[in-house]
This record gives C-alpha cells, structure tokens and sequence, in this order.
C-alpha cells in the first residue's frame, strides 16, 4: 500500500473538524452512572491454562445494562506474595474476542497483572469470544459489521456499551486483591486503541487509578475523515449503509459524534503513547494524529490539562504498525513510568 494519506509534516498539525457535542459531557455522566447503578459483581475464578509462568483466572463481570461481560485475569506465577501488581488493562480489536485462555499473556510475562476483556457481540474473527451482546439495538436494520448497529441514536449506539463495558473493566481489575488499584495502564491495537482512547478520557474525573494509555494505530477516531477517505473495513461499514440510506448521512453523523476518539481524547490526563503507520488504510494515519493532537486538550468543562504524550510513526507499515518493535518501545515507556 502506498502513502495515500497527508504526508507527515501535515500529519503533525492536522487536527479534526469533529466538535463535542453541547452535552456531551452530560450524556457521558448520566451513562456512566446508569451503569454503577449496576452492582459490578466482578467473579475471579482460577482455571487451568497449561503453562507453568502464568496463573489465569476466569473472569465474570457486569458491564453495561447489567449484562455479564467476560475476561482474563493474567498474573506472573512468581508474583511475590502480598505485593499487588500493577495492571495492563487490555482490549481487542475489531471481530475479536478474549481468545483462549493460554493465547495472549505477553503484559503477564512481562511482570504485570493483565486483565483482557471480552468485546460483546465479537469474536467471531481473530481471537475467540464468549460475550454475547443482547441489546434489542442488536436486531435493527444495520450493516453487515457492528459500526451501524444502533446508530438511530446516541442511547442505542453499539460504541456506548461497549465504552461501558471498558469503563466497568477497569473497575473489575482494580477490585482483585492481587492488583494495585492506583496504577492501571490501558493498552489496545486498532479497535483495542480506539477503546483505550474512549476510556482514558471518560475515567478522568470520574475513577481514580489509571496512570497510562497505550493506544496502538487506534480505530473510532475522527468518524467523518474516515468515513470519507478509508478504503478498507471496518469504517466502509458506515459509507455502505449510507450509500442506501443517503437520506440519514447528518443525524448518523451527529450520533457518531459523542463516540468519536477525537471528542473524548480531550478529555484525558494521563500519560499516552500512541502509534500511528503512514500506510495504514484502515485506520488511517491522520485520523490517528486528530486524535492525539486533541488528546489531553480538554473541552467544555471537561478536565483535560494537556497530559503528556509522544507518537511513534512507523513509515512503511499498514495496520499492522510496530508490532513486536513498538512492544518494545512500550515496555520502556511503562517501565521509566513506573519506576
């Protein structure tokens, strides 16, 4: 794939046309509490995982409407008894699930507590999932995918339970003994990053502990741009709903919009380290960059204070980006973090 996207000098300054909606803060307040009207019943079962450096648990926990949302809790076998851990909170990509219980456990083997959540309604590419999503939303008319499931309103948005559900995982992490619930880290690719983007900037204010994000090439962001200009899924799932519902392309736009990374990215206040790739046609290079040019930025009341943040860029790679090169480099951003 070629350089399709603006060349990176203007990737630097480029910033989003997105705007937060007037209440948007409202919106995300009266949702966040609606959901810990729920009790968050967080169930840490040990289970078998065939391998001898990492103990797993199976976890249970209530996320948005109450629905039972699954995960892995992953811990090093040789964790010293009484010293909590600091933990990776981990989400998955677009299509996928948790996986087995045995398939990723690279932030455990690295010394930290890491806790993957489930993506409801996933899991049926790449990783294995368990959680179903059972919103009524689930049966409208919508494109073959998730991106359009919903989107008639803000309140049915597929994008909304799903920010819930990773909002109320960092609650289920912080509440096992085993973990030190004053230093959680939120780490993803793609659709992962998207949701690391979206929940550091909905914590902020609102749940203490999460001291890093770690948003890998990150999809959900800058909604319109990449609706326009991306040639590969999943954001085409939009323009192919749109193509035959042309009559709808504003208010989707306006739903879309209290779920865009950009909006929320203003948000956060902690540290970020992100990762975009120049060749990247599904999550497009600039649609990274709006994001974290907003990131820390703060809007509207919100408490954005201009968090730390860096980018590494990788130049001939599609969404694949750094992968185990930017491991590396994240590994030492936690490590100086975190002492």
């Amino acid at each position: 794939m070629p350089l399709f996207d603006l060349p990176l000098d203007q990737l630097r300054d480029y910033t989003s046309a997105v705007t937060p909606p007037a209440d948007l803060q409202a919106f995300w307040d009266s949702t966040i509490d609606e959901a810990r009207a729920f009790p968050l019943k967080a169930i840490f079962e040990p289970v078998e995982n065939y391998l001898t450096v990492i103990d797993t648990f199976d976890v249970t926990f209530n996320g948005y409407g109450g629905a039972p949302i699954k995960g892995w809790l992953h811990l090093p076998a040789n964790r010293a008894p009484g010293t909590p851990l600091p933990v990776v909170v981990h989400y998955v990509g677009y299509s996928g699930g948790r996986g087995l219980v045995n398939q990723d456990t690279k932030w455990a083997q690295a010394g930290y507590a890491q806790f993957i959540m489930d993506t409801r309604g996933q899991g049926y590419g790449g990783t294995l999932g368990n959680t179903p999503d059972p919103h009524p939303s689930a049966g409208e008319v919508n494109y073959a995918g998730l991106m359009t499931r919903g989107v008639g309103s803000r309140e049915d948005y597929y994008y909304r339970r799903v920010y819930v559900d990773a909002f109320r995982a960092v609650e289920a992490a912080q509440s096992h003994p085993e973990v030190d619930s004053s230093r959680v880290v939120l780490a993803g690719v793609s659709q992962g990053g998207g949701i690391v983007v979206a929940t550091a900037g909905l914590v902020a204010g609102r749940l203490d502990g999460v001291i890093a994000a770690l948003p890998d090439v990150p999809f959900l962001q800058d909604f319109p741009r990449a609706t326009d200009i991306t040639p590969r899924g999943p954001y085409p799932e939009i323009a192919a709903f749109l193509a035959r519902h042309r009559e709808r392309y504003e208010p989707i736009l306006d739903v879309l919009n209290y779920f865009d990374g950009v909006n929320l990215a203003r948000w956060a206040t902690v540290p970020a380290l992100y990762s975009a790739a120049q060749m990247d046609d599904i999550c497009p290079p600039s649609t990274v960059f709006a994001s974290f040019n907003a990131y820390g930025a703060g809007a509207g009341g919100a408490s954005g204070t201009g968090a730390a943040k860096d980018i590494e860029v990788y130049r001939f790679n599609n969404h694949e980006g750094g992968q185990e090169h930017h491991w590396i480099k994240q590994l030492q951003f936690l490590r100086k973090l975190l002492g």
